[in-house]
């Protein structure tokens, strides 16, 4: 009688500690979805609503936004109740949406990282070219290309899955590696191609900044000298001019002049300045934004790597799972 009701309560405690565990999963994911609805909608609504941010950087910048938000409103809502009930319960066709519009969204995201990656590699290597080029027309067309190519990653699936809508509902709804080729086409294209241009982009940003930053630093340098030894040359006139006014009977106005001339060289000087500080000012701002774009690419990697290095995994165990049975039914 006492082994039964320790064996009662310890599947109640078992069954309890399910919930919980559940339980916290899911207001774990809850936060992490309404922090990232936040976030990207808050971007979204400062770029919209703020003049000053109404450039064609930032216009990539709301794209991803956007992108992201898309995940967190019509993904990652249905993932946790998939995680959290264990089980797939909506059907073929709302899995083959859900799986699609996952795949469209996240490909996208990814892609616009390598877009902003790019434009910001433009405009610090060739500021001044690409300051004229750099219009919203040419960043909707960046934004319009990034949306096609995560189309056309993401929707073959559909081609030839659709007959599974006359079987049984499925209970798990995952990404099917019966596409060796595709599979491939869609890792590389979503992920190790873009990734790649990403890491060489950043890779000549950093010595293109630093380059900047040591030739802007040797023409400061060299400008401080120069201003100097104009200033001093101007002090030597003025004296000289005084010295002679004081001492000798020639024209006033010559010596006027004289000092006139003398005094209009700092005013030339302090223009140089500004100019200097402005383009200071400006590569700072661009160092900035790399530096920060950097930090996204680390957590972008972190985030996605492991899940493509899965997906290689499962699709190498899948062709030697293949191999192997051919092979055996070869001998037999």
């Amino acid at each position: 009688m006492n082994f039964t009701n320790c064996t009662t309560e310890a599947s109640v405690a078992i069954k309890s500690k399910s919930v919980t565990e559940k339980m916290l999963v899911s207001m774990t994911l809850v936060v992490i979805t309404t922090m990232t609805t936040l976030l990207n909608s808050a971007v979204i609504i400062a770029i919209c609503t703020t003049k000053k941010l109404h450039q064609p950087a930032n216009y990539l910048i709301c794209s991803l936004a956007v992108t992201d938000l898309l995940v967190a409103v019509l993904v990652m809502p249905l993932s946790i109740t998939y995680i959290v009930m264990d089980s797939w319960t909506l059907g073929y066709f709302i899995c083959e949406v859900w799986l699609s519009v996952d795949m469209t969204c996240c490909t996208c995201s990814i892609l616009h990282l390598c877009v902003i990656a790019l434009d910001r590699y433009w405009a610090i290597t060739n500021a001044i070219e690409y300051a004229r080029k750099r219009t919203a027309k040419r960043a909707g067309m960046m934004i319009l290309t990034v949306w096609t190519i995560s189309v056309f990653i993401s929707m073959p699936p559909l081609f030839w899955r659709s007959h599974r809508l006359l079987s049984p509902p499925p209970s798990q709804c995952t990404i099917q590696h019966d596409h060796v080729i595709y599979t491939i086409y869609s890792t590389l294209g979503a992920f190790y191609i873009p990734l790649t241009l990403i890491l060489i982009l950043y890779y000549r940003i950093y010595h293109a900044a630093k380059s900047l930053y040591q030739k802007r630093g040797s023409s400061r340098h060299l400008s401080n000298r120069s201003t100097d030894s104009q200033n001093s040359f101007a002090s030597c006139k003025l004296t000289q001019t005084f010295c002679v006014s004081d001492f000798s009977t020639s024209d006033p106005t010559t010596e006027f002049d004289k000092i006139n001339t003398s005094v209009r060289i700092p005013p030339f000087d302090s223009d140089l300045d500004q100019m200097g500080d402005r383009q200071q000012i400006s590569s700072t701002r661009e160092r900035k934004a790399a530096r920060i774009l950097g930090l996204i690419l680390g957590a972008f990697i972190l985030s996605w790597l492991p899940f493509f290095i899965k997906e290689l995994i499962i699709q190498a165990e899948t062709v030697w799972l293949y191999i192997k049975n051919r092979d055996l039914s070869l001998s037999c």
